[in-house]
């Protein structure tokens, strides 16, 4: 009897056990499935060749052109440089691939996807980690970037910078962490023309230990959904015009979580603010243009915690 007690007892705490998944399998010509990227049509180098790189040089050669191509990222690569894509780009990382103050810059191009690479200590000499600028249908998904915070705030720029105007651009599954200036959208105050057609979707993410811009939104129109928030100064801050939809995101620990600096607009429904307060005015958009699962925000922390940043197999 003993013997039957104890295997049932076992049984019992293996299926109570949660099961975390570490790796994820994908494909490599993956196409965008969520957000602005999804309803603009981003397929980056999807049904383009295959290459894989294993240093700087490599990896700057082979992302170069329009001809549609799929660069699979394998190891560490170090340097202090940012690589430019060509458009119909998927960069994608094998599992443990990192860039150590290597940024990417999507800039005046269309139709690139970045996925599942961990990236580092770019210092702001160099620029952003990842930054998108005049660019259209972007995916960036399952990356993980961070910096320290034992510098003052100008040792590194932004993690995530997506200004002059780009458009159809979704940030998904990735995590931000260990920075000073997390992600800007919107290029400055002064630049309403051009960034006021700006479409972003920033959904699933992780977000920690950061002092500002989660995101900074100037101008253009967000969907902000389903993203932890833990141990940062501030939250999300619609500015300038901006109008953002705000759904079931979680916050903990964060001093200001929902705010609105020169006429930024929020509208806001669902979220868990952790004892903060939503002070942002309140917004006019209350849909997207695109078909989207939302979590119910008591599912969120789980879920992100156990899906966000470079957790995926190739």
């Amino acid at each position: 009897m003993r013997f039957f007690a104890s295997f049932f007892a076992l049984a019992s705490l293996a299926l109570a056990a949660p099961v975390t998944e570490l790796s994820k399998r994908a494909a490599a010509g993956d196409v965008a499935n969520i957000g602005y990227a999804l309803s603009s049509g981003t397929t980056g180098g999807s049904g383009g060749v295959t290459v894989t790189v294993t240093t700087l040089a490599a990896l700057t050669s082979a992302v170069l052109g329009d001809a549609k191509k799929i660069v699979v990222v394998s190891g560490t690569i170090t340097g202090a440089v940012v690589i430019r894509p060509g458009a119909n780009t998927s960069i994608v990382g094998k599992k443990g691939a990192s860039l150590v103050g290597v940024g990417i810059r999507i800039i005046n191009t269309s139709n690139v996807i970045v996925r599942n690479l961990k990236i580092s200590k770019v210092l702001a000499e160099t620029g952003d980690a990842i930054g998108v600028q005049a660019a259209s249908k972007v995916w960036v998904d399952h990356v993980d970037l961070s910096s320290d915070r034992d510098h003052d705030k100008d040792f590194y720029d932004g993690l995530l910078d997506i200004t002059h105007g780009s458009t159809g651009v979704t940030v998904s599954n990735s995590k931000f962490y260990n920075h000073w200036k997390s992600v800007l959208v919107g290029h400055s105050d002064s630049n309403g023309a051009e960034d006021k057609k700006i479409t972003v979707t920033l959904a699933n993410n992780y977000w920690s230990n950061l002092n500002s811009r989660l995101p900074s939104f100037r101008f253009g129109t967000g969907h902000v959904f389903n993203n932890y928030y833990e141990n940062s100064n501030d939250g999300i801050n619609a500015r300038d015009g901006a109008q953002l939809l705000v759904e079931n995101n979680v916050f903990s620990g964060v001093a200001d979580p929902i705010y609105s600096t020169d006429a930024g607009y929020v509208t806001a429904r669902g979220n868990d603010l952790g004892g903060g307060a939503n002070t942002a005015l309140a917004g006019s958009i209350s849909s997207v243009p695109y078909k989207y699962t939302l979590l119910a925000a008591s599912a969120v922390k789980a879920s992100v915690l156990a899906n966000a940043g470079a957790t995926l197999s190739f």
